[in-house]
């Protein structure tokens, strides 16, 4: 999806499922993979946390648009949303109070959103966070976010937290590079950092990253400081960085025929005990081979037959169309089982306000469900699904003897503080409580050079 680094083979991409075939692996990195290096303040202290727009930038094709006046109405609760049981959470919190940021290719001022949006800025042109020409944004937005509506089952994990929405990417748009060649894309891993650290001033509490940075082990240290630094940043600041795991075949990612990433490393998935990294399943509770597997992955959350936010009107949609593809296809990928996560943490702090960055990350990961298909010793990594797949309920409601401090767990928010009694009727689909799927389906992809757009193809209006 983005401009690679200068004089790196290796791409900045959304992290949606491979439309292309990948590169050639190279050697397979050993079963301890690299760790990385500590962070470095000189590398933080060169980045500038203002918006402003890239180098020539300018427009290279329409922006996304939908393909037709409308579409069936998505009636149900989505798959995802039943196996995940969020609106069982609610009856502790809806998020209220949490600021989520996402950091992608803008946010659409849609109306599940409203009162809820703040622009965080643009890093790729001048039009804003609030300008989503990809639509990959607005997707990962409602996910997270999205207010329920009678006419659909799809309501966000957290409809009560904020979104700050940051423009960091865009495939829409060229830019000129330092040598005066053009670049198809806007956005690299130095402009994530950048954007980083900008959701970490604007007082963020959990930053959404539905990107990855595949680079080769050898130039990782180098190449990723910036971000790597950052990220630390924003963790020390007490926020909570959430990023999608990454899926081979997208830019320059590849994975190894045993599963492992090929001789590369994925960020900001390699920052190890900085990140939540989430890998995706699908329908049927196998985690998708696509996803990229590793070491850093810390969990999973369902990734594939994904409904969201329409990016161009009020609806929802099911389906995506990239160019160059001609035709229609599920929406799937670790950038969406990411905003599952992002949302799941957003409850998680509005629930235990005392708890810091870590600790969250720790009930969050501890909490964790594992599905089929995973190793199942107690304590046991796998490197496609972490600890398992995350499981809001458990992560609201579970006693951690380590957090309690006297009388009670360490800081919960008071009774009936961000509480909803699931009576009340803003339980859009309540009835999906009792059931208990686990998730599959096709996929698409944005890739590092060659921008494919994304283009809504079914899309659903609410009735008016």
């Amino acid at each position: 999806m983005l401009a690679g680094l200068a004089g790196l083979a290796a791409a900045l991409a959304l992290a949606l499922g491979p439309g292309v075939a990948a590169a050639a692996p190279s050697p397979t990195l050993p079963a301890d993979a690299p760790a990385p290096p500590a962070p470095d303040p000189a590398a933080l202290a060169r980045l500038d946390p203002e918006p402003r727009p890239l180098p020539g930038v300018r427009s290279r094709v329409p922006c996304v648009t939908s393909a037709g006046p409308g579409g069936a109405v998505i009636a149900g609760a989505p798959w995802a949303q039943q196996r995940l049981r969020f609106t069982d959470a609610w009856r502790f919190t809806r998020g209220a109070g949490q600021t989520v940021a996402v950091i992608d290719t803008g946010v659409s001022r849609h109306p599940r959103l409203a009162g809820r949006l703040v622009d965080g800025g643009d890093f790729v042109a001048s039009e804003g966070g609030l300008r989503d020409c990809d639509g990959h944004g607005t997707l990962v937005a409602g996910i997270i976010a999205a207010a329920p509506d009678p006419a659909t089952g799809f309501v966000g994990v957290a409809p009560d937290a904020r979104v700050l929405a940051i423009r960091q990417s865009s495939a829409t748009v060229t830019t000129t590079a330092p040598d005066g060649s053009t670049i198809t894309g806007g956005g690299n891993v130095d402009s994530l950092a950048e954007a980083v650290l900008r959701a970490t001033r604007l007082g963020a509490s959990v930053i959404n990253i539905s990107e990855a940075a595949c680079v080769g082990a050898a130039d990782a240290g180098v190449a990723l400081a910036p971000l790597r630094a950052a990220v630390r940043a924003a963790v020390d600041a007490d926020v909570v960085v959430v990023a999608a795991a990454g899926n081979a075949g997208s830019g320059a990612c590849a994975q190894g025929a045993d599963g492992q990433s090929a001789g590369q490393v994925v960020a900001p998935a390699w920052f190890g005990d900085d990140v939540l990294s989430v890998g995706y399943t699908r329908r049927d509770g196998f985690p998708a081979p696509q996803s990229l597997r590793g070491p850093w992955v810390s969990l999973s959350a369902p990734g594939s037959e994904i409904v969201s936010l329409d990016p161009t009107g009020p609806g929802v949609i099911d389906r995506i169309a990239p160019v160059g593809v001609g035709r229609t296809i599920p929406i799937e990928g670790t950038s969406f089982a990411a905003p599952y996560v992002s949302g799941v943490v957003a409850l998680v702090r509005a629930r235990y306000p005392g708890l810091d960055a870590r600790q969250v990350m720790a009930r969050v990961t501890a909490s964790a469900d594992r599905p089929g298909g995973a190793s199942t010793a107690v304590g046991a990594h796998d490197d496609a699904v972490g600890a398992g797949t995350v499981d809001p309920v458990s992560a609201v409601a579970a006693v951690r003897p380590d957090e309690f401090t006297g009388s009670g767990p360490a800081a919960v928010s008071p009774a009936g503080a961000g509480r909803v009694d699931l009576s009340d009727g803003r339980d859009a689909h309540s009835g999906s409580r009792t059931v208990a799927l686990v998730g599959s389906a096709a996929a698409m992809a944005l890739v590092g050079g060659a921008g494919l757009i994304v283009l809504v193809a079914r899309r659903a209006r609410r009735s008016r």
